[in-house]
Order: structure tokens, then C-alpha cells, then sequence
């Protein structure tokens, strides 16, 4: 048999489980808030053209108006002005987007500290419980923060001082960018940087370093509790938007059982 009769059969019969990590796409999933004098991205919306009637009897279809960096979404390199000139969503090689995962649960201390972040010590503690990150692919950061995902204000969890949501140190997104051999980080807030991040040195640490090291972000993941620490490989299928600086994107595990 096949490598990939067998994958279509175990998928068939349960033996791999294909969980799907996204958030659906409507007009109240969560966006990014930018204080002034920033540009903000569009929330999504759907248009409609036709709906079975006379503007198209026998077919429904939709405009929808969207940013790149809505809902479930990968960050290409040259999002990013450290990543100026690196890879567009359309120039990321496709076999980048099937990648094994490392998932890291820190869910106990985001819920007792919003800012929470995480640390090369973290990181390494968990490569002695569990063995090393994938080479090559994701490591998922999972906060419980997706409990949250329904809500804009809950998501972005901002007060007078900003947004507060769990990320990366400095040090650890410089570590994850130039020493881990991970293609690129996957979380469950609204990016990949922690809500308090515009005011660390340097502010947005995980964008600054991991793109310009030409890595990638996943970001408003979901279901990462149905995920084990090890052995789920991932499937991230951003739209190729020629010059595009991410995409929103259908993130898909596949889980073996025994």
C-alpha cells in the first residue's frame, strides 16, 4: 500500500483524526485594534450578488471584503520591515505549509496573568519532558486564549494602558528566530505578539525577529487542547496573493491514534 492510499484510509477509518484549527470568518471574528494615527485593517463582510433570484436564478455567490490579517491567518516574512524583501504568502514554498508540531500548553499561567510570557527557560524545560522542537516545523504556543474568540473586547482584553494578551520575551523570540529550528510559531491571540508588546525593546519582538529571519506566524489558532504535546503535523493553506503580506488561511491537524 501507498504512504498516501495509507493516509486516505486512516483518515477514513478514524486512525488519523483531522482537527480543524481555524475560527470561522464573519463579520464579528475578532481583528486587531491599532491606536491612532494607524491604519486599521477591515473587518470581514460578506456582499451579495445573487442569491437564486433574478440577479442570478439557479446560483448564490458572495463579494466578501476582508484584510489579509483577519480571523486564522499566516504571517508571510515581508509582512514585517525586518522581512523587507523576504517571501510574499505567494513565494512561501508549499512544502513549508505540511509541518510536524511541538505544542506548548501554558493555559494555567495565562489565566492567572494576562501578560504572561513566554521564555527560552519554558521552552527548554519542555524539550526535557517532551524531547526537542521539530525541525522544520511549528511550535504552537496554546494559552487558552481562544476561549475568548467569540468576543472582540474579551479577545483583545484592552484597558487604558492597551491590550493585555499572553506572548513571547524578547530574548525568546530572538532565540526561537536564530537558534530553534522551527519554520515559525502558532498562537491563539490576535498575533503572535504579546497585547503588551508595543512597548518592549524592541516592540513586537516575535514579528521583528522570526520574519525577518524568514520564519513564519500563525495566529487565532483553535483546539489546540485536542492536540498532543508531540506527533500532530499541520496543514496551513494561506491564499498565494501575489505581494501579499499574509492571508487569512484553513489550518488543519492531523492526530494519529493508536
Amino acid at each position: 500500500m501507498s504512504v498516501l492510499t495509507a493516509l486516505t484510509a486512516a483518515v477514513r477509518d478514524g486512525s488519523v483524526e483531522v482537527i480543524d484549527l481555524t475560527a470561522p470568518l464573519t463579520s464579528q471574528t475578532p481583528v486587531i485594534a491599532l491606536p491612532e494615527p494607524f491604519g486599521n485593517t477591515a473587518r470581514f463582510s460578506l456582499s451579495e450578488i445573487s442569491r437564486y433570484d433574478e440577479r442570478g436564478p439557479a446560483w448564490y455567490w458572495n463579494d466578501i471584503t476582508t484584510g489579509e490579517h483577519t480571523g486564522t491567518h499566516f504571517d508571510a516574512p515581508v509582512h514585517w520591515v525586518t522581512g523587507a524583501g523576504g517571501e510574499d504568502v505567494s513565494q512561501v514554498p508549499v512544502t513549508k505549509l505540511i509541518a510536524p508540531a511541538a505544542v506548548l500548553d501554558f493555559t494555567a499561567q495565562a489565566a492567572e496573568d494576562p501578560d504572561f510570557l513566554l521564555e527560552i527557560g519554558h521552552i527548554k524545560q519542555w524539550e526535557a519532558d517532551h524531547g526537542p522542537l521539530p525541525d522544520g516545523g511549528w511550535l504552537l504556543y496554546r494559552t487558552g486564549w481562544d476561549a475568548r474568540s467569540n468576543d472582540q473586547a474579551e479577545f483583545l482584553n484592552a484597558d487604558a494602558s492597551g491590550p493585555h494578551t499572553p506572548g513571547v520575551s524578547v530574548e525568546c523570540a530572538r532565540w526561537l528566530a536564530a537558534e530553534a529550528p522551527v519554520t515559525g510559531i502558532g498562537v491563539e491571540t490576535v498575533g503572535t505578539d504579546a497585547g503588551a508588546a508595543h512597548s518592549f525593546d524592541p516592540p513586537f519582538p516575535c514579528h521583528s525577529a522570526l520574519l525577518g529571519a524568514g520564519k513564519y506566524g500563525l495566529t487565532q489558532l483553535r483546539n489546540l487542547a485536542r492536540l498532543p504535546d508531540q506527533g500532530a503535523v499541520v496543514i496551513a493553506g494561506p491564499l498565494p496573493i501575489v505581494s501579499g503580506s499574509g492571508s487569512p488561511c484553513r489550518a488543519l491537524a492531523l492526530v494519529e491514534h493508536a
